[in-house]
């Protein structure tokens, strides 16, 4: 899938996304879950796991959860049989290493995680049964600060973030290799994908934007399936899809009962079997998050090619800890993704009619989220900055390095006065 995008430029939101396709906002998901939250996904979501469950699949999720730590909202309380794993991100502390419910490890070695994930992974593909399965394997790498066991450390020559991929392309190598030995392997749908853009460390390509952004570049993400007899080896999908969609595409394949809330995503599954080159769909909205984590602001809205920016951070707008408040932008921007995926022309100017009809859903859509979200929006709307879109990247500059260069140009500005 050559333009697959994340419903959220964030670590919790996204996985949200992907297990109930729905946009996070609705299931009250956070940003991002810190070891000191008590919350999670809500409770009366559906996940895929649930109607994988229901259908008479074994379930296991392993690696990074992400949704929720305590007990019900852990994997095993959310449709999975079992889970290996941890709870949050390898930049967070303690780490614990949880097994179903228990924590078996306080603060694990996070340098063994990829291959001990994947042996888990090869001991629930391997075990006897003749049940089908459902695998939720989510790597905890390469987040930063990417790491890799001893045994790949220095491999790459791309240092740890290399060494981290490469240890994750061993790891798929090994699944694929175990679906082989139980004679599985043509008849499993193998999907590869990422939760949203890369930080500092990876590289959007062309695309403007880091994680956290609600330029391509923090949204669009990988997305690789292989199903043989079903899926034609080597086609590259040109249209639009989203994380989102992988919920009720899977419904769709593996016969699951319809969830009782309604989805965002779409079945998409014509599109992915080369049947059509797009899906009818509604406009996607670009939700930004907040430091609240919960206070999901509207900055774009797609559909099809066409993307609207209607609001923006005011301050460096690639670097994550320091974007600062979303401000309606004076005049809207448009961009036209086929033609400009940098998103370097605004031709809002040029296509009047292309805004209207944008702004016409706009509205409508934010409308069907919780009273929350919806007065979020209302205060944005009346909360109007006086610049478009600043150009250009901002640098990575860590916050200890930050306060020190800002601390020498007062001293010089200061020394330049007193002359």
């Amino acid at each position: 899938m050559m333009r697959c995008n994340t419903a959220h430029p964030i670590c919790s939101a996204a996985r949200a996304a992907l297990l109930t396709g729905r946009y996070a906002p609705r299931s009250n998901t956070r940003s991002v879950y810190f070891p000191q939250d008590k919350d999670g996904m809500n409770l009366d979501e559906t996940t895929l796991a649930n109607l994988f469950h229901d259908k008479g699949y074994r379930t296991q999720a392993i690696g990074k959860w992400h949704l929720g730590s305590e007990p019900q909202y852990l994997p095993t309380s959310r449709g999975f049989d079992h889970y290996y794993g941890v709870p949050w991100s390898v930049d967070m502390h303690p780490l614990p290493l949880i097994v179903d419910k228990e924590i078996i490890e306080p603060n694990t070695d996070r340098l063994t995680l990829t291959p001990r994930y994947t042996m888990e992974a090869l001991k629930f593909l391997e075990q006897p049964s003749d049940d089908p399965f459902f695998l939720y394997l989510a790597y905890s790498y390469p987040h930063n600060p990417a790491a890799a066991s001893k045994k790949f450390q220095g491999r790459s020559g791309f240092a740890e973030y290399g060494d981290a991929v490469e240890e994750i392309d061993w790891s798929v190598r090994e699944i694929m290799k175990s679906l082989e030995r139980i004679g599985q392997v043509d008849n499993t749908i193998v999907i590869f994908t990422g939760d949203h853009g890369p930080w500092f460390q990876g590289s959007p390509g062309e695309l403007r934007g880091r994680k956290g952004s609600s330029f391509e570049g923090g949204s669009r993400i990988p997305m690789l399936m292989r199903w043989p007899g079903h899926i034609p080896a080597g086609h590259k999908v040109d249209g639009w899809m989203m994380n989102m969609d992988v919920f009720p595409t899977l419904g769709k394949w593996c016969g699951l009962e319809e969830p009782r809330l309604p989805l965002d995503g779409v079945n998409v599954s014509d599109l992915i079997v080369g049947k059509r080159a797009e899906v009818e769909r509604k406009p996607i909205i670009y939700f930004s998050i907040s430091g609240t984590g919960y206070d999901y602001v509207p900055q774009c809205i797609r559909s099809g090619n066409w993307k609207m920016r209607i609001a923006q951070y005011t301050r460096e707008i690639y670097v994550l800890q320091n974007m600062g408040p979303t401000y309606m932008l004076p005049k809207p921007e448009l961009y036209r993704l086929d033609l400009d995926p940098t998103e370097s022309y605004d031709i809002a100017t040029y296509h009047r009619e292309k805004l209207e009809a944008l702004h016409s859903h706009l509205d409508p859509m934010m409308a069907t989220f919780p009273e929350r979200v919806q007065n979020v929006y209302t205060e944005l709307r009346h909360r109007v900055g006086t610049n478009h879109t600043p150009p250009a990247a901002a640098p990575f500059i860590p916050k200890a390095d930050k306060e020190k260069i800002l601390q020498r140009e007062w001293r010089a500005m200061s020394k330049t006065k007193a002359r």
